[in-house]
């Protein structure tokens, strides 16, 4: 994808990590100048070596570094950056932090202030949809942040119910709660979980859906009512509420709610008037049955297997949106692609002493690790991402099989036995919808 885009921007990335460095690769393709900004933990962090400049905003707790919105616009104004990019995670979604960049007369890349407010209230995005015709899980109305609001609703929804944070991602202060006996003990779990990570410890309730499969539709919009959607992602493989496999097309969707889903999220993208990347995500219980479960105001971890499928660099679309590139200037591949993704996981922490990662026809790694890297006790666990595509499923996941079989990280622990035990499992590697999205974790009981 070409620039269009006349001036020289600068932009900071308000994140750290693989995802800090996707968003670097993307603009200096696109001639912007980068400005990264890391705690003390991540000195030696690849984001801070690939930036054209770097700014330390803090100490190694996040609250206090990824977190810390003075620290962050601080850094923007004393580096002149024009826009910010908040990644996933951290205030990627925090509606307040997008009106503090607006204020000051950046750019932030994303949708507006008002949209996140919008879509990241449950109550009001759930409206939004239903407005639209899609079928809501039943839950929540109002947030709360203690056991006795907390209470009052499971009470009115109905057991088993899960309760899930405001602010939350990626599984985090996330519980299926059976029973009234658990309630409490389960919800200060979670919400401590979560304040922990993001300091938001605002939760909310849905009635459990029993064996879903966990579908989501990947949506780019200009802001100005135009929409583009790339397809869904099929991302039912997880633990504990975590992604860990996702895939792209769903093989298990049928094509009549595959159609109905795609046009949903299409309509209510062009509706709301959307801006840049988003992820409407869905639960799916088969033909004709699912349910809208929220809207992700931001770039996805799994954006990468949507951009093989689809041939749109959706990370530096997002750039060029946010400075007037037309949507349909961006041209979409429509040649049938399947693509599949696994997140490597450390699962200590320590020095990497070893380390060689994997490449071949089809095989894409994002990561930013490298020999010698400490990798900090402080953040998310996931550490690389291996993404191979191929011409149908079969092609796709042998590639990744023999991708991640090549890997070798040493120095800490990894998930990647359990990634090669999932895709050489008869259940996930049959043509027929034999998991759901507590598969995995009944596997690891046995």
């Amino acid at each position: 994808m070409h620039s269009t885009v006349e001036h020289n921007f600068k932009i900071l990335i308000a994140n750290r990590g693989e995802i800090a460095v996707r968003i670097i690769r993307a603009a200096k393709t696109l001639g912007f100048t980068t400005v990264a900004v890391y705690s003390s933990a991540d000195k030696a962090s690849l984001h801070v070596a690939m930036a054209d400049e770097a700014v330390q905003i803090g100490p190694a707790n996040a609250i206090d570094s990824y977190l810390n919105q003075h620290a962050i616009l601080a850094a923007a104004e004393i580096t002149h950056a024009d826009a910010i990019h908040p990644g996933y995670g951290f205030l990627s979604e925090n509606a307040d932090f997008a009106s503090n960049v607006e204020s000051m007369g950046l750019t932030f890349i994303g949708p507006t202030s008002d949209t996140i407010s919008q879509m990241g209230d449950k109550a009001s995005a759930r409206q939004f949809m239903s407005e639209t015709g899609v079928p809501i899980v039943s839950g929540s109305d109002v947030f709360f942040d203690n056991v006795h609001a907390g209470l009052t609703q499971a009470n009115q929804i109905g057991y088993p119910v899960m309760l899930k944070s405001v602010a939350g991602g990626g599984g985090q202060g996330m519980r299926l709660i059976p029973s009234q006996d658990s309630f409490q003990a389960l919800f200060e779990l979670a919400q401590n979980e979560i304040k922990a990570s993001v300091g938001d410890g605002r939760m909310y309730l849905e009635k459990f859906i029993d064996q879903p499969r966990h579908i989501e539709v990947q949506v780019l919009g200009d802001g100005l009512g135009n929409a583009l959607v790339l397809g869904e992602r099929d991302c039912t493989i997880q633990s504990h509420h975590q992604k860990v496999i996702e895939e792209a097309p769903s093989q298990y969707l049928d094509a009549a709610t595959r159609s109905e889903m795609l046009e949903v999220a299409l309509k209510a993208t062009k509706k709301m008037a959307y801006r840049s990347a988003g992820t409407f995500e869905f639960l799916y219980q088969g033909p004709g049955r699912y349910y809208f479960m929220e809207m992700n105001t931001r770039i996805q971890v799994e954006h990468a297997i949507s951009e093989e499928i689809s041939g749109i660099d959706i990370v530096g679309a997002q750039l060029q949106l946010a400075y007037g590139q037309k949507l349909a200037d961006i041209p979409v591949d429509t040649k049938k692609k399947f693509a599949v993704e696994a997140r490597v996981s450390a699962q200590s922490s320590g020095t990497i002493s070893g380390l060689h990662l994997p490449a071949g026809l089809g095989v894409r790694v994002e990561t930013a690790i490298y020999q010698g890297y400490t990798v900090p006790p402080f953040y998310d666990a996931m550490i690389v991402k291996i993404i191979a595509s191929g011409r149908d499923r079969q092609e796709a996941l042998t590639r990744l099989k023999i991708a991640i079989e090549e890997t070798v990280i040493l120095g800490v622990k990894t998930n990647l036995d359990l990634l090669l035990r999932i895709l050489t499992h008869p259940d996930f590697t049959s043509e027929e919808s034999r998991t759901d999205i507590d598969w995995l974790d009944y596997q690891l009981e046995e």
